[in-house]
Protein backbone atom coordinates (compact mmCIF):
# COMPACT_ATOMS: atom_id res chain seq x y z
CA UNK A 1 0.00 0.00 0.00
CA UNK A 2 1.24 3.90 -0.47
CA UNK A 3 1.76 5.20 2.73
CA UNK A 4 1.66 8.99 0.74
CA UNK A 5 5.86 9.85 0.75
CA UNK A 6 7.14 9.28 -2.22
CA UNK A 7 9.85 6.30 -3.02
CA UNK A 8 12.94 7.53 -5.00
CA UNK A 9 11.67 5.73 -7.57
CA UNK A 10 8.33 7.76 -7.87
CA UNK A 11 10.37 10.69 -7.51
CA UNK A 12 12.87 9.81 -10.07
CA UNK A 13 9.25 9.29 -12.58
CA UNK A 14 7.56 12.42 -11.66
CA UNK A 15 10.60 14.94 -11.74
CA UNK A 16 11.52 12.99 -15.39
CA UNK A 17 7.53 14.25 -15.96
CA UNK A 18 8.40 17.82 -15.18
CA UNK A 19 11.07 18.03 -17.08
CA UNK A 20 9.41 16.72 -19.90
CA UNK A 21 6.49 19.59 -19.91
CA UNK A 22 9.17 22.51 -18.72
CA UNK A 23 11.65 21.15 -22.22
CA UNK A 24 7.91 21.17 -23.96
CA UNK A 25 6.44 24.39 -22.66
CA UNK A 26 6.94 25.91 -25.95
CA UNK A 27 5.46 23.77 -27.65
CA UNK A 28 2.49 23.30 -25.58
CA UNK A 29 1.90 26.87 -25.51
CA UNK A 30 2.40 27.59 -29.13
CA UNK A 31 -0.12 24.54 -29.85
CA UNK A 32 -3.00 26.18 -27.39
CA UNK A 33 -2.52 29.47 -28.63
CA UNK A 34 -2.67 28.41 -32.34
CA UNK A 35 -6.04 26.49 -31.42
CA UNK A 36 -7.19 29.39 -29.28
CA UNK A 37 -6.67 31.85 -32.59
CA UNK A 38 -8.57 29.25 -34.65
CA UNK A 39 -11.71 28.67 -33.25
CA UNK A 40 -13.87 25.90 -34.90
CA UNK A 41 -17.15 25.11 -33.59
CA UNK A 42 -18.53 21.70 -32.79
CA UNK A 43 -17.88 18.67 -35.47
CA UNK A 44 -15.84 21.38 -37.77
CA UNK A 45 -12.47 21.34 -35.65
CA UNK A 46 -10.46 20.16 -38.82
CA UNK A 47 -7.43 22.39 -38.62
CA UNK A 48 -7.46 22.20 -34.27
CA UNK A 49 -7.55 18.06 -34.50
CA UNK A 50 -4.84 18.14 -37.40
CA UNK A 51 -2.91 20.10 -34.92
CA UNK A 52 -3.14 17.65 -32.14
CA UNK A 53 -2.31 14.92 -34.47
CA UNK A 54 0.91 16.34 -35.94
CA UNK A 55 2.30 17.08 -32.62
CA UNK A 56 1.77 13.92 -31.48
CA UNK A 57 3.06 12.31 -34.72
CA UNK A 58 6.03 14.14 -34.46
CA UNK A 59 6.69 13.38 -31.32
CA UNK A 60 6.46 9.20 -32.17
CA UNK A 61 3.05 8.54 -31.43
CA UNK A 62 1.01 6.05 -33.32
CA UNK A 63 -1.78 8.28 -34.68
CA UNK A 64 -5.28 7.32 -35.90
CA UNK A 65 -6.89 10.14 -37.90
CA UNK A 66 -11.07 10.22 -38.37
CA UNK A 67 -11.28 7.40 -35.66
CA UNK A 68 -14.67 5.64 -35.27
CA UNK A 69 -16.13 7.10 -38.63
CA UNK A 70 -16.00 10.78 -36.77
CA UNK A 71 -13.66 13.24 -39.45
CA UNK A 72 -12.44 15.07 -36.47
CA UNK A 73 -11.72 12.63 -33.98
CA UNK A 74 -8.11 10.94 -33.45
CA UNK A 75 -6.14 8.79 -31.08
CA UNK A 76 -2.31 8.69 -30.49
CA UNK A 77 -0.63 5.79 -28.89
CA UNK A 78 2.74 4.36 -26.99
CA UNK A 79 3.46 1.88 -25.19
CA UNK A 80 2.10 -1.28 -24.62
CA UNK A 81 1.80 -1.94 -20.99
CA UNK A 82 -1.31 -3.72 -19.78
CA UNK A 83 -2.75 -0.75 -18.01
CA UNK A 84 -4.23 1.58 -20.33
CA UNK A 85 -4.85 5.43 -19.63
CA UNK A 86 -6.78 7.79 -21.53
CA UNK A 87 -5.96 11.74 -21.50
CA UNK A 88 -9.01 13.46 -23.33
CA UNK A 89 -8.71 16.36 -25.61
CA UNK A 90 -11.05 18.70 -26.39
CA UNK A 91 -10.53 21.33 -29.19
CA UNK A 92 -13.82 22.83 -30.22
CA UNK A 93 -14.83 26.17 -29.27
CA UNK A 94 -18.28 28.22 -28.63
CA UNK A 95 -20.69 30.76 -31.55
CA UNK A 96 -19.43 33.97 -31.22
CA UNK A 97 -16.98 33.75 -28.37
CA UNK A 98 -14.69 31.66 -29.20
CA UNK A 99 -12.72 29.56 -26.58
CA UNK A 100 -14.81 30.98 -23.90
CA UNK A 101 -14.57 27.45 -22.39
CA UNK A 102 -10.76 27.21 -22.75
CA UNK A 103 -10.60 23.79 -24.36
CA UNK A 104 -7.49 25.21 -26.38
CA UNK A 105 -5.71 24.44 -22.76
CA UNK A 106 -7.79 21.32 -22.50
CA UNK A 107 -6.09 20.01 -25.57
CA UNK A 108 -2.49 21.08 -25.05
CA UNK A 109 -2.82 19.97 -21.39
CA UNK A 110 -3.36 16.55 -22.29
CA UNK A 111 -0.71 16.93 -24.98
CA UNK A 112 1.49 17.56 -22.07
CA UNK A 113 0.90 14.66 -20.03
CA UNK A 114 1.11 12.16 -22.86
CA UNK A 115 4.54 13.56 -24.35
CA UNK A 116 5.75 13.27 -20.34
CA UNK A 117 4.30 9.95 -19.79
CA UNK A 118 5.65 8.61 -23.47
CA UNK A 119 9.28 7.71 -21.95
CA UNK A 120 7.96 6.44 -18.66
CA UNK A 121 4.95 4.10 -20.53
CA UNK A 122 7.45 0.53 -20.83
CA UNK A 123 9.38 1.16 -17.41
CA UNK A 124 5.45 1.77 -15.75
CA UNK A 125 3.67 -0.97 -17.42
CA UNK A 126 1.13 1.88 -19.64
CA UNK A 127 -0.40 2.24 -22.59
CA UNK A 128 -0.60 5.70 -23.19
CA UNK A 129 -3.72 7.47 -25.24
CA UNK A 130 -4.32 10.20 -25.90
CA UNK A 131 -7.97 10.49 -27.58
CA UNK A 132 -8.58 14.06 -29.17
CA UNK A 133 -12.68 14.17 -28.25
CA UNK A 134 -14.72 16.88 -30.95
CA UNK A 135 -17.88 18.54 -30.02
CA UNK A 136 -18.33 18.82 -26.89
CA UNK A 137 -20.36 21.77 -26.59
CA UNK A 138 -23.36 20.27 -27.35
CA UNK A 139 -22.81 17.68 -29.56
CA UNK A 140 -21.68 14.62 -27.68
CA UNK A 141 -18.64 13.61 -29.84
CA UNK A 142 -17.52 11.17 -26.44
CA UNK A 143 -20.65 9.25 -26.55
CA UNK A 144 -20.21 8.81 -30.11
CA UNK A 145 -16.40 7.96 -29.25
CA UNK A 146 -17.82 5.61 -26.75
CA UNK A 147 -20.81 3.73 -28.21
CA UNK A 148 -18.10 3.09 -31.36
CA UNK A 149 -15.65 1.38 -28.72
CA UNK A 150 -12.85 3.99 -28.95
CA UNK A 151 -12.21 3.75 -24.96
CA UNK A 152 -12.91 -0.27 -24.86
CA UNK A 153 -9.83 -1.36 -23.37
CA UNK A 154 -9.58 1.64 -21.08
CA UNK A 155 -8.47 1.82 -17.75
CA UNK A 156 -8.98 5.19 -16.59
CA UNK A 157 -9.54 8.25 -18.34
CA UNK A 158 -8.73 12.17 -17.12
CA UNK A 159 -8.88 15.08 -18.34
CA UNK A 160 -8.58 18.87 -16.60
CA UNK A 161 -11.32 21.90 -17.87
CA UNK A 162 -10.26 25.60 -17.35
CA UNK A 163 -12.33 27.50 -14.72
CA UNK A 164 -11.52 30.41 -12.62
CA UNK A 165 -10.31 29.21 -9.84
CA UNK A 166 -9.27 25.60 -8.79
CA UNK A 167 -12.20 22.70 -7.70
CA UNK A 168 -11.98 19.34 -7.70
CA UNK A 169 -14.83 18.58 -9.77
CA UNK A 170 -18.18 20.03 -10.83
CA UNK A 171 -21.77 19.19 -10.15
CA UNK A 172 -22.55 17.41 -13.74
CA UNK A 173 -26.21 17.72 -14.59
CA UNK A 174 -27.95 15.14 -17.33
CA UNK A 175 -28.87 17.19 -20.44
CA UNK A 176 -31.00 16.87 -23.38
CA UNK A 177 -30.54 19.17 -26.42
CA UNK A 178 -32.71 19.48 -28.63
CA UNK A 179 -34.17 21.30 -31.86
CA UNK A 180 -38.14 23.19 -31.78
CA UNK A 181 -39.47 24.10 -35.15
CA UNK A 182 -43.16 25.16 -35.76
CA UNK A 183 -44.84 25.62 -38.86
CA UNK A 184 -47.79 27.61 -40.01
CA UNK A 185 -49.02 29.64 -42.49
CA UNK A 186 -48.32 33.26 -44.26
CA UNK A 187 -50.77 35.89 -44.42
CA UNK A 188 -50.80 39.64 -44.75
CA UNK A 189 -50.20 40.86 -40.92
CA UNK A 190 -52.54 44.19 -41.87
CA UNK A 191 -54.65 42.91 -44.58
CA UNK A 192 -55.48 39.07 -43.54
CA UNK A 193 -54.09 37.99 -40.36
CA UNK A 194 -56.86 35.69 -40.43
CA UNK A 195 -55.24 33.88 -43.13
CA UNK A 196 -52.24 33.07 -41.03
CA UNK A 197 -51.46 30.45 -38.58
CA UNK A 198 -48.69 32.48 -36.23
CA UNK A 199 -45.87 30.17 -35.36
CA UNK A 200 -44.18 32.78 -33.34
CA UNK A 201 -47.19 33.09 -31.39
CA UNK A 202 -46.69 29.12 -30.55
CA UNK A 203 -43.05 29.75 -29.21
CA UNK A 204 -44.61 32.12 -27.18
CA UNK A 205 -47.54 30.18 -25.77
CA UNK A 206 -44.66 27.66 -25.19
CA UNK A 207 -42.18 30.09 -23.17
CA UNK A 208 -44.52 31.02 -21.18
CA UNK A 209 -45.49 27.62 -20.43
CA UNK A 210 -42.38 26.43 -19.08
CA UNK A 211 -41.96 29.50 -17.86
CA UNK A 212 -44.98 28.85 -14.80
CA UNK A 213 -43.81 24.79 -14.82
CA UNK A 214 -40.40 26.44 -13.20
CA UNK A 215 -42.45 26.51 -9.85
CA UNK A 216 -43.11 23.29 -9.86
CA UNK A 217 -39.15 22.05 -10.44
CA UNK A 218 -37.28 19.82 -8.63
CA UNK A 219 -33.58 20.71 -7.54
CA UNK A 220 -31.69 20.43 -10.31
CA UNK A 221 -33.87 21.32 -12.66
CA UNK A 222 -33.59 23.85 -15.33
CA UNK A 223 -34.31 24.70 -18.91
CA UNK A 224 -33.01 27.32 -20.85
CA UNK A 225 -33.01 27.90 -25.15
CA UNK A 226 -32.74 30.67 -28.30
CA UNK A 227 -34.79 31.25 -30.55
CA UNK A 228 -32.62 30.58 -33.97
CA UNK A 229 -35.66 32.28 -36.13
CA UNK A 230 -38.68 34.67 -35.59
CA UNK A 231 -40.21 35.20 -38.56
CA UNK A 232 -39.24 36.73 -41.71
CA UNK A 233 -40.45 40.22 -41.78
CA UNK A 234 -42.90 41.99 -39.22
CA UNK A 235 -45.71 42.43 -41.76
CA UNK A 236 -45.72 38.79 -42.45
CA UNK A 237 -47.60 36.40 -40.27
CA UNK A 238 -44.65 34.12 -39.28
CA UNK A 239 -44.87 30.39 -40.85
CA UNK A 240 -41.51 29.28 -39.65
CA UNK A 241 -40.05 29.60 -36.20
CA UNK A 242 -37.31 27.62 -34.34
CA UNK A 243 -35.33 27.44 -31.50
CA UNK A 244 -32.94 25.17 -29.17
CA UNK A 245 -32.96 24.16 -25.79
CA UNK A 246 -31.43 22.44 -23.25
CA UNK A 247 -32.95 20.57 -20.61
CA UNK A 248 -31.13 19.36 -17.55
CA UNK A 249 -31.65 17.34 -14.12
CA UNK A 250 -29.48 15.39 -11.86
CA UNK A 251 -29.65 12.35 -13.59
CA UNK A 252 -30.60 10.49 -16.26
CA UNK A 253 -33.25 9.34 -14.75
CA UNK A 254 -34.59 12.53 -13.54
CA UNK A 255 -33.54 14.13 -17.16
CA UNK A 256 -36.30 11.14 -18.15
CA UNK A 257 -39.19 12.88 -16.16
CA UNK A 258 -38.29 16.23 -16.55
CA UNK A 259 -37.83 16.15 -20.50
CA UNK A 260 -41.75 15.06 -21.75
CA UNK A 261 -43.13 17.96 -19.25
CA UNK A 262 -40.97 20.25 -21.49
CA UNK A 263 -42.34 18.59 -25.12
CA UNK A 264 -45.95 19.01 -24.08
CA UNK A 265 -44.95 22.76 -22.94
CA UNK A 266 -43.97 23.00 -27.07
CA UNK A 267 -47.07 21.01 -27.96
CA UNK A 268 -49.37 23.14 -26.16
CA UNK A 269 -48.05 26.11 -28.39
CA UNK A 270 -49.22 24.14 -31.40
CA UNK A 271 -52.40 23.22 -30.10
CA UNK A 272 -52.96 26.70 -28.99
CA UNK A 273 -52.22 27.94 -32.45
CA UNK A 274 -52.50 25.14 -34.95
CA UNK A 275 -49.15 25.59 -35.87
CA UNK A 276 -47.45 21.90 -36.55
CA UNK A 277 -44.71 20.79 -34.41
CA UNK A 278 -41.41 19.31 -34.74
CA UNK A 279 -39.12 18.47 -31.84
CA UNK A 280 -35.51 16.73 -33.58
CA UNK A 281 -32.38 15.76 -30.93
CA UNK A 282 -29.04 17.70 -31.75
CA UNK A 283 -27.14 15.38 -29.62
CA UNK A 284 -27.75 12.52 -27.56
CA UNK A 285 -28.33 12.92 -23.45
CA UNK A 286 -25.26 14.05 -21.40
CA UNK A 287 -25.13 11.82 -18.21
CA UNK A 288 -24.47 12.27 -14.35
CA UNK A 289 -20.86 12.39 -13.41
CA UNK A 290 -19.31 9.42 -11.30
CA UNK A 291 -15.95 10.69 -10.18
CA UNK A 292 -13.76 7.63 -9.53
CA UNK A 293 -12.58 8.41 -5.90
CA UNK A 294 -8.97 7.31 -5.88
CA UNK A 295 -8.04 8.46 -9.13
CA UNK A 296 -9.12 12.28 -7.63
CA UNK A 297 -7.18 11.47 -4.24
CA UNK A 298 -3.92 11.04 -6.27
CA UNK A 299 -5.06 14.26 -8.20
CA UNK A 300 -5.58 16.08 -5.50
CA UNK A 301 -2.12 15.34 -3.83
CA UNK A 302 -0.45 16.23 -7.10
CA UNK A 303 -2.28 19.28 -7.79
CA UNK A 304 -1.44 20.74 -4.24
CA UNK A 305 1.81 19.43 -4.91
CA UNK A 306 2.07 21.73 -7.78
CA UNK A 307 0.47 24.71 -5.58
CA UNK A 308 -2.95 24.44 -6.41
CA UNK A 309 -5.45 24.77 -3.48
CA UNK A 310 -9.24 23.02 -2.72
CA UNK A 311 -10.23 25.40 -0.15
CA UNK A 312 -13.95 25.39 -1.47
CA UNK A 313 -14.29 22.50 -1.70
CA UNK A 314 -12.83 21.25 1.66
CA UNK A 315 -15.46 24.08 3.14
CA UNK A 316 -18.45 22.78 1.70
CA UNK A 317 -18.58 25.65 -1.19
CA UNK A 318 -21.39 24.17 -3.68
CA UNK A 319 -19.63 22.83 -7.27
CA UNK A 320 -20.60 24.70 -9.86
CA UNK A 321 -23.28 23.27 -11.92
CA UNK A 322 -22.47 22.05 -15.78
CA UNK A 323 -22.75 19.35 -18.17
CA UNK A 324 -20.32 17.47 -20.01
CA UNK A 325 -20.04 14.13 -22.45
CA UNK A 326 -17.02 13.19 -20.53
CA UNK A 327 -20.04 12.10 -17.93
CA UNK A 328 -21.06 9.49 -20.23
CA UNK A 329 -17.49 8.29 -20.42
CA UNK A 330 -17.25 8.03 -16.10
CA UNK A 331 -20.99 5.47 -16.27
CA UNK A 332 -17.96 3.14 -18.34
CA UNK A 333 -14.46 4.05 -17.19
CA UNK A 334 -13.23 5.43 -13.97
CA UNK A 335 -12.66 9.22 -15.00
CA UNK A 336 -11.76 12.43 -13.48
CA UNK A 337 -12.55 16.16 -14.84
CA UNK A 338 -11.14 18.47 -12.14
CA UNK A 339 -11.31 21.75 -13.12
CA UNK A 340 -8.06 23.87 -13.00
CA UNK A 341 -7.92 27.54 -11.84
CA UNK A 342 -6.47 30.69 -13.99
CA UNK A 343 -6.75 34.35 -13.60
CA UNK A 344 -9.97 35.21 -15.37
CA UNK A 345 -10.05 39.10 -13.71
CA UNK A 346 -13.74 38.29 -12.80
CA UNK A 347 -14.60 36.80 -15.50
CA UNK A 348 -16.63 33.47 -16.08
CA UNK A 349 -16.64 30.37 -18.65
CA UNK A 350 -18.61 31.47 -21.88
CA UNK A 351 -18.10 35.01 -21.51
CA UNK A 352 -15.46 36.77 -23.43
CA UNK A 353 -13.91 37.85 -21.29
CA UNK A 354 -12.92 34.43 -19.90
CA UNK A 355 -11.76 33.71 -23.98
CA UNK A 356 -9.43 36.21 -23.56
CA UNK A 357 -7.80 34.97 -19.78
CA UNK A 358 -7.27 31.25 -22.04
CA UNK A 359 -4.12 32.57 -23.23
CA UNK A 360 -1.60 34.33 -20.91
CA UNK A 361 0.60 33.46 -18.02
CA UNK A 362 -1.95 32.44 -16.26
CA UNK A 363 -3.48 30.18 -18.65
CA UNK A 364 0.00 29.20 -19.60
CA UNK A 365 0.56 28.01 -16.22
CA UNK A 366 -2.80 26.01 -16.03
CA UNK A 367 -1.52 24.11 -19.16
CA UNK A 368 1.47 22.85 -17.52
CA UNK A 369 0.23 22.28 -14.39
CA UNK A 370 -2.51 20.06 -15.67
CA UNK A 371 -0.47 18.50 -17.61
CA UNK A 372 2.00 17.59 -14.73
CA UNK A 373 -0.70 17.55 -12.65
CA UNK A 374 -2.50 14.09 -15.00
CA UNK A 375 1.03 12.88 -15.86
CA UNK A 376 1.87 12.61 -12.21
CA UNK A 377 -1.55 10.59 -11.58
CA UNK A 378 -0.68 8.63 -14.06
CA UNK A 379 2.73 7.27 -12.40
CA UNK A 380 0.56 6.76 -9.39
CA UNK A 381 -2.02 4.71 -10.73
CA UNK A 382 0.51 2.60 -12.21
CA UNK A 383 2.89 2.24 -9.30
CA UNK A 384 -0.03 1.60 -6.57
CA UNK A 385 -0.74 -2.13 -6.71
CA UNK A 386 -4.21 -1.90 -5.26
CA UNK A 387 -5.35 0.05 -7.65
CA UNK A 388 -3.94 -0.88 -10.25
CA UNK A 389 -5.15 -4.39 -9.64
CA UNK A 390 -8.89 -2.79 -9.59
CA UNK A 391 -8.50 -1.29 -13.15
CA UNK A 392 -7.13 -4.17 -14.26
CA UNK A 393 -9.84 -5.97 -13.11
CA UNK A 394 -12.20 -4.33 -15.53
CA UNK A 395 -10.56 -5.86 -18.59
Amino acid sequence: MRTGQATNGEATFKQSARDVVALRRPDLVALSEAIHADPELCWDEHRSSARVADAMADSGFTVERGVCDIPTAMRATYGSGPLVIALCAEYDALPSVGHACGHNLIAASAVGAALALAPLADELGLTVQLVGTPAEEGGGGKILLLDRGAFDGVHAAMMVHPWPEDRLGATCLAVAHFEVRYAGRQAHASAAPEQGVNAADAMTVAQVAIGLLRQHFRPGDQVHGITTKGGDAPNIVPSDTAGEYMVRARSLDELALLEPRITRCFEAGALATGSRLEVKEIAPPYSEFIEDADLLRLWRLNAEALGRKYGDDDSGTPRPTISTDMANVSLVVPAIHPLIGLDSHGAVNHQAEFADACVGSSADKALTDGAVGMAWTAIDVARDANLRQRLLARS
